[in-house]
C-alpha cells in the first residue's frame, strides 16, 4: 500500500513550509539541496523537518495539507511539538459573536 506524507519544514528564518509527498526522505533532500530555485524554501536553507503525518489515501493527505496551510505558525508549531493542549487553545474560536461569549438569557 502506498503512503503519503504531509510535512512541515522549519526554515532558517523560522518561517514554516507545509507540503505533501509520497517519499518524505527524497522530498526533504530536494528541499535541502535547493533543487528548485523557485521553491519557497530555496533561499531559506538550511531546513529542519519538524513534523510529518502518514496517510494511506492521497485525498486525505491533500485535505490535511490544505487545512494546516491555513493555520497560524503558532498552531503549526504546537502540532509539530505534539502540544495538543496548546493546539486546542489556539483552535478555539475567539470571535465575540461565538456562542461561548454570548450572555445567557
Amino acid at each position: 500500500m502506498k503512503s503519503y506524507f504531509v510535512y512541515i519544514i522549519k526554515c532558517s528564518d523560522d518561517l514554516l513550509y507545509v507540503g505533501v509527498t509520497n517519499n518524505i526522505e527524497r522530498r526533504f533532500e530536494e528541499h535541502q539541496k535547493g533543487l528548485n530555485k523557485s521553491c519557497f524554501t530555496f533561499k531559506r536553507r538550511p531546513l529542519e523537518l519538524i513534523f510529518y503525518q502518514v496517510f494511506n489515501d492521497i485525498e486525505q493527505a491533500i485535505y490535511f495539507e490544505k487545512k494546516i496551510k491555513k493555520w497560524s505558525a503558532k498552531k503549526k508549531l504546537a502540532l509539530a511539538n505534539e502540544d495538543f493542549d496548546m493546539l486546542e487553545i489556539l483552535s478555539e474560536c475567539r470571535n465575540a459573536t461565538h456562542h461561548k461569549y454570548k450572555p445567557d438569557n
